[in-house]
């Protein structure tokens, strides 16, 4: 896993698109993410990534600093698809 917060945001947002995908839809059918960030430090390199992914539009937030992620992560991001 790449220890860099933007790598680590890039990939699991990668990750959502391909789920999303499977499931027929598209991110632009994401409408609600949780975002959970291990130090809330890096919320702005996350946010750049974060703002690629959904340019225009983009679905409701909650992020949240937490104490631990598992296997190291310092990102996590569920996302609710409404199609």
């Amino acid at each position: 896993m790449p220890a860099d917060i933007k790598a680590q945001t890039r990939q699991s947002l990668e990750n959502v698109k391909a789920i999303v995908e499977a499931a027929g839809c598209s991110l632009s059918d994401v409408c609600k993410t949780t975002c959970l960030l291990s130090d809330i430090k890096d919320f702005a390199a996350f946010n750049e990534v974060y703002a690629e992914f959904f340019p225009s539009d983009a679905p409701a937030r909650s992020a949240f600093a937490v104490l631990d992620l598992p296997k190291g992560a310092k990102v996590e991001i569920e996302a609710f698809v409404q199609k």
